[in-house]
């Protein structure tokens, strides 16, 4: 698994030739895992972290975030984004309530820590390397054009738990890999409550859904799950199809 993410990451940053990656570091696993299979494909010196909190409440995350930066010996920088998310609270538009939806407020974080890190990559001459794996890739668990955006995704070939299988290979700490996977968009939040069931049985519904095309009933009597958990993995990937594909435009004549 390592492998083919190692030689992704290299493959791609000689073709742009470009002078490394530019990661952010949230403190989490897979931006951990991503951030340790760029300095093997690179080396520290062409992997560049930003650690990007937004609140108080982030404060111990940027904190193991600045660690891993230190464990694996690459540059990085700590930017607080809450004054930024201050002066969009004073210009957004009627309509808009920053203090109302948390996801609302959760997506615009994750699009500007992602205008931060490509304004860093053009400045430094390198390319952004995203950290979303293949679960949250097939169930849109991510912010369009925000951490779905970048020029290089090498998880995006794995499920939560092949992520998870391969931290423990690559000797990611214990204090980020026992951490309960979470979006982070408001306290307490989890992606197990997201999705009412651990990412062992999300995985196994979502290969045998979109992987094997089979049935609810059939997934059910498979893996002896309730109907309400494959639907509720279901309508996330089904409704969030958008996420996956570029924009609709005319075709040409």
């Amino acid at each position: 698994m390592a492998a083919e993410a190692v030689d992704c990451i290299e493959t791609t940053v000689d073709a742009a030739d470009a002078d490394g990656v530019v990661v952010g570091l949230s403190g989490g696993l897979d931006s951990t895992t991503t951030a340790t299979l760029a300095v093997e494909a690179l080396g520290s010196e062409r992997v560049y972290g930003l650690v990007l909190p937004s609140s108080k409440l982030g404060s111990k995350s940027a904190q193991d975030a600045e660690t891993v930066a230190d464990v694996l010996g690459i540059d990085h920088e700590t930017i607080h984004l809450q004054p930024l998310l201050a002066c969009f609270g004073d210009m957004v538009p009627g309509p808009v309530d920053l203090h109302g939806d948390p996801v609302v407020r959760g997506n615009l974080v994750a699009r500007l820590r992602m205008s931060m890190l490509y304004l860093t990559a053009n400045a430094m001459e390198r390319l952004v390397v995203g950290t979303t794996n293949r679960s949250e890739h097939l169930l849109g668990y991510f912010t369009k054009h925000g951490d779905g955006a970048a020029d290089v995704l090498p998880l995006a070939h794995l499920y939560k738990t092949e992520v998870e299988r391969l931290a423990d290979a690559l000797e990611v700490p214990p204090f980020i890999a026992e951490k309960p996977p979470t979006a982070g968009f408001y306290p307490g939040q989890s992606d197990r409550a997201d999705f009412g069931a651990p990412y062992t049985t999300v995985d196994a519904v979502l290969k045998r859904l979109v992987a094997d095309d089979r049935t609810t009933d059939a997934i059910c009597s498979e893996l002896g799950v309730d109907a309400a958990v494959v639907d509720r993995v279901k309508r996330h990937h089904e409704q969030t199809a958008h996420k996956r594909r570029r924009p609709p435009c005319p075709s040409v004549r």
